[in-house]
């Protein structure tokens, strides 16, 4: 069975009735559904009760209101509709007045069938991909959220904040995977370029033979597989940011050409001498020691002081567990609804084992490690059973000492008393469930933990065992319990 379409929404706003009836069969017979709407008045109610409006073909003379103060209404809204207006009597400073308050397209009565289906066409086409861009946006923001209540990650928000609507230049040091790129993305979504391109160039990532051409673009025919014009992502982050990640991997050839667009606003195309001025805010990160880097030559110190203006370093995760929870309850939201999985949880003992796990590779280890959860796991609630062997700290899974055991029973014994402890663990210490899981009748298993000296606190979430050689003797000690 086929997908149903949706079928695009339509007000007219016209105090002519004939008017509206004509607009109306032409439109109901292309498909569309329709509103009318004799005032402005009328059109504000329509508009109220159906938010899912797609376009408004509005007269600009209309009984108690202006046109063109309604369409100033109508685009202030949220993903407003497309407006058409119609007259008849426009004139061109009219037309224009409207282009500017946000009319897609100005018609003249009489209106022409083919011309109102073409114009509606464009104007429908226009919002879908206005509302694809939003879409688009809003998941991006979400993917890309800096998480963390911990002062350090406060305070590095605040500094985000106070910086974001300056032009400085900013540089950001961190280890890798601690969400450098992350900051640079909030720096520029709170400037006043945040609605400008946002450039990312890895300057690790791309060859040295390459990286000019790649940052500066380069003409047809400057060296070999250049068949074409190629615009450098200094000049498409023009009025925008540019975010140079690992820059201190760039050569120091490079690293003098970025000087001069970081002084003059200058960019050259490798293969040519036309000089190209570009505005373009530039945010650099790196997880090397730039200071030791100039030491030994490998970075200019001219450089390193014109991008040092502002500097933000940003904490790795292990001085910042307690924002553990935080980030693995955001990721596992994020990456149940991006593959359509109801929201699992963490139990509390996973995340405990979390916290304790140094995390080498920071925010990044932690999240490709909830994902995987995440997509390989079909329960709802995630337990330290889950986790992989090297984050968890199994320390119920010990062999005993071998040199306090003599005898072939005492090391069953042991054993299975470990055994017990673990299943009891992982079943938050319930003995009904744990006895279910291991496949033996419950009394036979409090038989065990009377025979190891067990006991299992009530309300407690905890058992207390014996160590080896304390409590061991008991009735059934010689064996005979029913194994």
């Amino acid at each position: 069975m086929s997908a149903r379409i949706r079928k695009n929404r339509i007000l007219i706003v016209d105090d002519e009735e004939n008017i509206r009836k004509s607009l109306r069969m032409i439109l109901e017979y292309e498909g569309f559904i329709i509103y009318e709407a004799s005032d402005g008045v009328e059109a504000r109610q329509h508009l109220e009760e159906h938010p899912e409006i797609d376009l408004v073909l509005l007269d600009i003379k209309l009984p108690d209101i202006d046109g063109l103060s309604l369409l100033a209404e109508i685009k202030k809204r949220p993903l407003s509709p497309e407006v058409i207006m119609i007259s008849g009597h426009g004139t061109i400073p009219m037309a224009v007045e409207a282009t500017k308050l946000g009319a897609f397209d100005f018609l003249e009565k009489p209106l022409h069938r083919e011309r109102i289906i073409l114009s509606l066409n464009h104007a429908l086409e226009a919002r879908e991909l206005k509302s694809t861009f939003q879409d688009f946006k809003k998941r991006a923001e979400k993917r890309y959220q800096l998480i963390g209540e911990h002062p350090l990650m406060k305070n590095l928000s605040q500094e985000i904040l106070k910086i974001g609507p300056t032009n400085a230049t900013i540089l950001i040091q961190g280890e890798s995977g601690t969400g450098k790129e992350l900051v640079a993305r909030a720096i520029h979504s709170h400037s006043l370029r945040a609605e400008e391109n946002f450039v990312q160039v890895n300057c690790a990532a791309i060859p040295e033979e390459l990286i000019e051409s790649e940052l500066f673009g380069h003409e047809k025919g400057a060296f070999t597989g250049a068949t074409e014009r190629q615009a450098g992502k200094f000049e498409l982050a023009d009025g925008g940011t540019i975010f140079l990640d690992e820059v201190g991997d760039m050569s120091l050839r490079t690293q003098s050409k970025v000087l001069r667009v970081l002084e003059e606003g200058e960019v050259q195309r490798v293969g040519s001498s036309k000089i190209i001025k570009v505005d373009v805010r530039v945010i650099a990160a790196t997880n090397k020691d730039l200071k030791n880097e100039m030491k030994e030559g490998r970075f200019r110190e001219d450089l390193y002081f014109r991008l040092n203006v502002v500097p933000l370093y940003v904490p790795p995760l292990r001085d910042r567990k307690e924002d553990i929870p935080l980030l693995v309850d955001y990721f596992s939201r994020l990456f149940s609804e991006e593959n359509n999985f109801k929201p699992k949880k963490f139990s509390p003992e996973a995340l405990a084992a979390m916290m304790k796990y140094p995390w080498k590779g920071n925010v990044r280890e932690l999240r490709n490690l909830v994902e995987r959860l995440i997509i390989l796991n079909n329960r709802e609630i995630i337990t330290i059973n889950d986790l992989p062997d090297y984050l968890v700290e199994r320390k119920e899974l010990y062999l005993p000492d071998f040199k306090k055991v003599t005898t072939l029973h005492e090391i069953r014994d042991e054993a299975e008393k470990t055994f017990i402890l673990y299943k009891l663990k992982a079943n938050d210490w319930n003995v009904s469930k744990t006895a279910r899981e291991i496949d033996t009748p419950r009394s036979n298993l409090y038989k065990k933990l009377e025979q190891y000296g067990i006991k299992i606190m009530a309300g407690a979430g905890e058992a207390v065992a014996p160590s080896p050689g304390e409590g061991e003797e008991s009735p059934n000690s010689t064996g005979q319990d029913g194994r």
